[in-house]
């Protein structure tokens, strides 16, 4: 069995133990996080049948992934970095989810391009939970206001919300932030827990792990 696979299954195993003891009903989604790496490290995960798959950068995505899609039709690709709105257009077309919806212009822009493309795209509200001036994302004050122009408005389909919470801060604090405004909008989903915070993300509820360096190792380049 190769590495990565052992590693992913390591991970599920663990994830398991943890839903177990807190007797949470979730079952979360792995997406290995495969920025900077060759498909050649990531094609055993394919072979073994893990299917859902992170990026952060589109040009990126679009030269690794998009004639993978012809040998493995489950492949679920999950956009996870923050998104220009001048590549909606391309973010729609080979994307399932994207877990960086952060301004109105995006969601316009997103919506646009649905109807073009007759296509559909999952959708998580990146919350800027901790209020940080150089991160993206929503403010909590702003969110329910910008949940209802993307859901009742645009017509997006919004599943959930997913955040980054601040360098060297208890994560499990934001984790519970998020999870409480969850809630509050009857929002099911949760992307939220890399690899040094996965598991008190699972203990709060998170739907979606997005899992690079504890699956593949450390990255050469950033």
């Amino acid at each position: 069995m190769h590495e990565t696979v052992q590693r992913l299954n390591l991970i599920k195993n663990k994830a398991k133990e943890i839903l177990a003891k807190t007797q949470l009903k979730t079952n979360p989604q792995i997406i290995a996080v495969t920025k900077t790496f060759p498909l050649s490290k990531i094609s055993p995960l394919l072979e073994s049948g893990h299917f859902h798959f992170g990026e952060n950068k589109i040009q990126e995505a679009d030269a690794k992934w998009a004639n993978v899609r012809n040998n493995y039709k489950d492949l679920k690709l999950h956009m996870l970095g923050k998104l220009q709105s001048n590549k909606a257009k391309k973010a729609v077309e080979l994307f399932d989810y994207i877990h960086s919806l952060d301004n109105p212009k995006l969601a316009e822009k997103i919506y646009n391009f649905e109807k073009i493309l007759n296509k559909k795209v999952k959708l998580f509200i990146q919350v800027n939970v901790a209020d940080e001036n150089q991160k993206s994302g929503i403010s909590l004050k702003e969110l329910t206001n910008f949940y209802n122009y993307c859901n009742k408005d645009l017509l997006l389909d919004v599943i959930g919300l997913m955040c980054l919470p601040p360098l060297n801060s208890d994560s499990n604090k934001y984790f519970k932030i998020l999870k409480e405004n969850s809630e509050k909008l009857k929002l099911n989903q949760l992307s939220m827990g890399m690899s040094d915070d996965y598991e008190k993300a699972l203990i709060n509820g998170s739907t979606y792990l997005r899992l690079g360096t504890i699956i593949f190792g450390k990255r050469s380049i950033s």
